[in-house]
C-alpha cells in the first residue's frame, strides 16, 4: 500500500469525510458551472466573470479575498498553522470563445450530457472550487495549513499563462504544493508540463494589382510557400514534438497582390531541446524565404515552460489514490496547463478533472453527467488530504 492509499483510507474513516460525502450536491455544482459559463470571458476580458467569482468567494466565507491587475481572484481558507506551507487550488476562468459567442446550454437527457461552449473548459473547473468550499463548510474542515483558492485568468491562447504566473509572484513563497482543476480531465493526472513556444510570423511585400503587377511578390503567396516548407518538417515522435498553424490572415482584396500576411504557429514538445531544434528549423525556413522585395519577421508571442514531478511524488500518488477511491483508474499524463508555470518554478503540482466530456474549444463542447459525483468526490479527497500533508512534502 502506498502512502497515498494509506492517507485516503484513514481520511475515509474520519467524521469530516462522512459529512463531506453526504453533502455532495451535484445539482448545485451544475448550477454554478452554468452560471459561470453564461458570463462571457475571452482571454484578456475576464473581469465580469472575476467579479462574480469574488462575490461567491465572499459568500462562502473565504478570508483575504482580492483581485489583482490581471483579474485573478484570490481567497484563503484558514488553516490551524498559518506559518505552515500552504496549498494552492486553482482553476482558470478564461475561454477561447469571443465576447459575442452564443453561449446557449443544451441538455441531452438520453446521453446524459450538457452541451455549451466553455462549459467543461473551464467553467466546471471553477465551479469545482465553489463545490469544494461547500463541502469544507459543511464539515467545518480546518486543515493544517492555509489553502489558497484562486480563479485565475489568461490560461488559453495568447494568455501565455500570465494569470498563474501572477499567482506565483503573489503567493509563491507561501506555497508547498498546487492542484489545478480542469473540467474534463477526470481520470488523468497531469504531473509534467510540456514546453510550448508560439510564434507570430509576418510577411511584407510591395503588393500591387493582381493583373497589372502579376509576377511580383504577394505576401500571401510568399507566406503560403514558406508555410508549405514548415508543414513538410518531420519532428521527432520521441520525445513527442508537434506544430500547428492555428491562425493565418492577410491581403487587401481579391484582386490585389497582398502587401501583408501573417500566421500564428504553435510548437510543442516533451523536451525543451527538441522544441528549440524545431523552432530553429522554422526560423531557417523563414530566413531562406527572405529577399530584397520580401521581408519576414518572427516574434515570440507565447512561451510556456516545461517542468515535472515524478510519478512517485507523494502528491501524484495521492491523486491516484483519490481517483481509485472514487472508482476511477489513474492515467499519468503530460500536457500544457497552468501547472506548467508552477512546475517550472519548482512547486509540486498536478492537474486533475471533475468529469469527462468532449469537443473542447468547439461550440458543441459537452460534459458527461454520470461521472460528476465521483469526480467531485475525488477532488474533495485529494484537496482535503493534500491540505493536511503538504507541509511534509518539501520543495
Amino acid at each position: 500500500m502506498t502512502d497515498g492509499e494509506a492517507s485516503v483510507r484513514a481520511f475515509l474513516t474520519s467524521p469530516a469525510a462522512q459529512v463531506m460525502e453526504a453533502a455532495l450536491d451535484i445539482d448545485a455544482l451544475l448550477e454554478d458551472a452554468i452560471a459561470i459559463q453564461q458570463i462571457p470571458a475571452p482571454t484578456f476580458s475576464e473581469a465580469t466573470r472575476a467579479a462574480y467569482i469574488a462575490q461567491r468567494f465572499s459568500a462562502a466565507g473565504l478570508s483575504d479575498i482580492a483581485r489583482d491587475d490581471v483579474e485573478n481572484v484570490y481567497g484563503r481558507w484558514p488553516g490551524r498553522r498559518p506559518d505552515a506551507p500552504a496549498l494552492l487550488i486553482s482553476a482558470h476562468t478564461d475561454t477561447v470563445f469571443p465576447q459575442d459567442a452564443d453561449l446557449t446550454i443544451r441538455h441531452d437527457d438520453h446521453e446524459q450530457r450538457i452541451y455549451g461552449p466553455g462549459l467543461g473548459d473551464n467553467s466546471l473547473g471553477v465551479a469545482g472550487l465553489l463545490g469544494l468550499l461547500r463541502l469544507w463548510a459543511a464539515a467545518d474542515f480546518r486543515p493544517d495549513g492555509d489553502v489558497w483558492l484562486v480563479a485565475n485568468t489568461r490560461e488559453e491562447g495568447l494568455g501565455n499563462l500570465d494569470g498563474i504566473r501572477a499567482v506565483w509572484k503573489r503567493l509563491g513563497s507561501r506555497l508547498g504544493a498546487g492542484i489545478v482543476l480542469e473540467g474534463m480531465a477526470l481520470g488523468r493526472i497531469y504531473h509534467a508540463g510540456i514546453a510550448v513556444r508560439r510564434l507570430h510570423i509576418t510577411c511584407r511585400t510591395g503588393g500591387g494589382h493582381s493583373w497589372t503587377h502579376f509576377g511580383q511578390p504577394s505576401a500571401i503567396h510568399e507566406l503560403i510557400a514558406a508555410s508549405a516548407r514548415m508543414i513538410a518538417l518531420s519532428p521527432p515522435r520521441r520525445p513527442r514534438t508537434t506544430y500547428n498553424i492555428g491562425l493565418i490572415s492577410g491581403g487587401q482584396s481579391v484582386n490585389s497582390l497582398a502587401s501583408h500576411a501573417e500566421l500564428y504557429l504553435d510548437l510543442r514538445s516533451e523536451d525543451p531541446t527538441a522544441l528549440a531544434a524545431l523552432e530553429a528549423s522554422i526560423r531557417e525556413i523563414v530566413t531562406g524565404a527572405m529577399r530584397p522585395s520580401v521581408a519576414f519577421e518572427v516574434a515570440v508571442v507565447g512561451d510556456r515552460p516545461s517542468g515535472r514531478i515524478p510519478i512517485e511524488h507523494p502528491l501524484v500518488q495521492l491523486a491516484a489514490a483519490a481517483l481509485h477511491a472514487a472508482g476511477h483508474k489513474a492515467r499519468f499524463e503530460t500536457g500544457s496547463t497552468d501547472a506548467n508555470a508552477l512546475l517550472a518554478c519548482g512547486l509540486p503540482a498536478v492537474t486533475v478533472g471533475l468529469t469527462t466530456g468532449g469537443n473542447s474549444h468547439r461550440p458543441d463542447e459537452y460534459i458527461n453527467l454520470e461521472p460528476l459525483r465521483s469526480g467531485m468526490w475525488q477532488i474533495a479527497l485529494l484537496a482535503s488530504i493534500a491540505a493536511q500533508h503538504v507541509a511534509g512534502w518539501g520543495r
